[in-house]
C-alpha cells in the first residue's frame, strides 16, 4: 500500500492579474479563488469520497498564509476536518521584490533581475530566499508530514513555487527545472509514496484542473 498525497496550489488571490511578486505577503483569496477552491474540493471528493472510510483523508495540511489556509478550509469542510498549518510550506520569500510587479522589479533591480533569470537556483532576491533554501524547508516540512502518516490519503495545500520544488524532488529532477512545471491556481497533483520513500515516489498526475474552473 502507498501513501497518496494530493498536493494542491491555493486558489486565485486578489489582484492576481497584476503579476506581482507576492511571496510571503499575506494576500487573501479573491471570490474567483474561493470558487476555484470549491471546484477543486469537488474534484477531490470524486477522487477520495468523504463517505469511504478507507479513502477518507485523516488530515489536511496547509501553509500558514491565508490564501492557502482558506483554500484548505474550503476543501476540508466536506470531510469535517480542520486544516493543520505548517509554516514550512509557505511560499518563497522574495525580499524587497515583494509587492512589486514583474515590470517594476525589472526596472528597479535590472542586474538582480537578470541574475534571477539566468540562475533561479542559486540567486536570492535582495533580502529573500534562493531555491535551495526553499527546497530545504519545504522538503523538511513535507517529510515531517509524511512521517505521521503511512498508507493514508493526505491533502496538502501550498503554493506554486513550493509545489514546483517538491514535484522536482519527487521526480528526481534538478531544481533548475522548476519553471518547466506549471501550477495553475487550485491545481491538484497526485503523488504515491511507498514504504521505501524517499526512493521511487510515483507522480500520478500534475496540474489537474477541475472542469469549469477557468470558464
Amino acid at each position: 500500500m502507498a501513501t497518496k498525497l494530493y498536493l494542491i496550489r491555493h486558489g486565485a488571490t486578489e489582484g492576481a492579474l497584476e503579476k506581482r511578486y507576492k511571496g510571503s505577503i499575506d494576500v487573501p483569496l479573491s471570490d474567483e479563488g474561493k470558487k476555484q477552491a470549491a471546484q477543486a474540493g469537488e474534484l477531490l471528493q470524486r477522487l477520495s469520497p468523504p463517505g469511504a472510510p478507507d479513502r477518507r483523508p485523516p488530515a489536511v495540511y496547509c501553509s500558514s498564509l491565508s490564501r492557502a489556509v482558506d483554500t484548505a478550509a474550503i476543501i476540508a469542510a466536506p470531510y469535517g476536518i480542520t486544516p493543520i498549518v505548517v509554516p514550512g510550506l509557505q511560499e518563497r520569500n522574495f525580499g524587497r521584490w515583494e509587492g512589486l510587479t514583474f515590470a517594476e522589479v525589472r526596472k528597479q533591480y535590472p542586474a538582480e533581475f537578470s541574475s534571477w533569470i539566468d540562475n533561479p537556483l542559486d540567486f536570492s532576491p535582495p533580502g529573500g530566499e534562493n531555491t535551495h533554501e526553499v527546497a530545504r524547508r519545504a522538503q523538511g516540512a513535507m517529510e515531517k508530514i509524511l512521517a505521521r502518516h503511512q498508507e493514508d490519503q493526505l491533502i496538502v495545500v501550498a503554493h506554486g513555487g513550493v509545489n514546483r520544488v517538491l514535484l522536482c524532488l519527487f521526480l528526481g529532477m534538478p531544481l533548475e527545472n522548476i519553471f518547466r512545471i506549471e501550477q495553475d491556481f487550485a491545481a491538484i497533483n497526485i503523488v504515491e509514496l511507498y514504504n521505501n520513500y524517499p526512493r521511487f515516489p510515483v507522480v500520478r498526475a500534475m496540474n489537474l484542473i477541475a472542469e469549469g474552473t477557468y470558464g
